[in-house]
């Protein structure tokens, strides 16, 4: 996604920007236990269409009518493939990860979207190639996703849950990736806000297909899966995307980014409180690794990006 650079012009914008930060360090660690609540009645990409056809669908008008210029042509046919890939494929299957391991190991395993970034990124034109200490940072965070898929490999065998929920996962967090680093190359006049609209309401629309195919649409909904779809739209979609763009466009990106360790966490501590989901010194000691490794990939990428910048590329 396309992102302004970041600016604070006085005290009360830079505690807004911190405002959202907190939201979206907290709502979006909370989208993990809301999917699951769904999911005991919809069905995973029933419930990824009918979430972000409605925001999507609802945010788009009210940007329209708020007098953003919207997206067109070109413009906006790459927008709309990019929410696909990035949403359609990256929240679709990671909610149908959420239908084999529990929220708050699935929060971890997609904790792994640092190393995803950097690996995509190189091979995308114009990108460039990982410095060593990404990789290393790389090899530190594969130890760790080991420690959690493992255990449970053993006990199951290659064919089991953890091992089909871990590769499930993996497709979301490469589709979220994927989707993302390639918005970031699409030429657009529209605001960020605007383009992931339109995202959202393309990756809508586009995800009642595979459910139509591969899933039975749900005759009713009962109240608590309900209130679930209906958080999930206010609070993951409207305030978590919303926060999410206004604090790049204040805050610098690194210190956005420690929302990737502060999801997990949230979503561990509910999916414990609500679901009674293990979460013993093995998932603990996993946890700390992967995130030594994104902090290594971070430090690795920031250099990189300053080297370039010095060099003027």
């Amino acid at each position: 996604m396309r992102l302004t650079k970041p600016t604070v012009r006085n005290p009360q914008s830079r505690a807004w920007a911190y405002a959202a930060l907190a939201c979206v360090c907290f709502f979006w660690g909370t989208t993990y236990l809301g999917s699951r609540i769904a999911l005991e009645a919809l069905p995973p990409f029933y419930l990824i269409a009918i979430r972000y056809t409605i925001s999507g669908g609802i945010l788009l008008p009210a940007a329209a009518l708020g007098g953003a210029a919207l997206p067109r042509g070109r413009e906006l046919f790459q927008t709309a493939v990019c929410g696909i890939v990035c949403i359609g494929v990256g929240s679709g299957f990671l909610a149908l990860g959420q239908t084999v391991v529990p929220s708050g190991l699935a929060a971890l395993i997609y904790a792994t979207c640092p190393f995803w970034t950097a690996g995509i990124d190189a091979l995308l034109p114009g990108g460039k190639a990982p410095r060593a200490a990404t990789v290393g940072g790389l090899g530190v965070g594969a130890i760790g996703v080991a420690f959690l898929v493992l255990p449970g490999a053993m006990r199951e065998g290659i064919g089991g849950r953890s091992v089909l929920g871990f590769l499930i996962l993996q497709l979301s967090v490469v589709g979220w990736t994927a989707g993302a680093l390639l918005q970031k190359r699409v030429k657009t006049r529209s605001s960020p806000l605007v383009s992931g609209a339109v995202q959202q309401l393309a990756a809508g629309l586009a995800m009642f297909l595979p459910a139509a195919i591969f899933e039975k649409a749900p005759s009713t909904l009962p109240l608590r899966p309900g209130l679930a779809v209906a958080y999930l739209i206010v609070f993951g979609s409207f305030i978590g995307f919303t926060s999410f763009f206004y604090a790049m466009s204040r805050l610098p990106a690194t210190l956005v980014s420690i929302y990737t360790f502060v999801n997990p966490v949230v979503a561990v501590f509910l999916g414990g409180l609500f679901y009674g989901e293990p979460f013993g010194n093995l998932e603990f000691a996993a946890m700390l690794v992967i995130f030594a490794g994104i902090v290594v990939v971070k430090r690795g990428e920031s250099a990189s990006a300053g080297l370039r910048s010095r060099e003027g590329i």
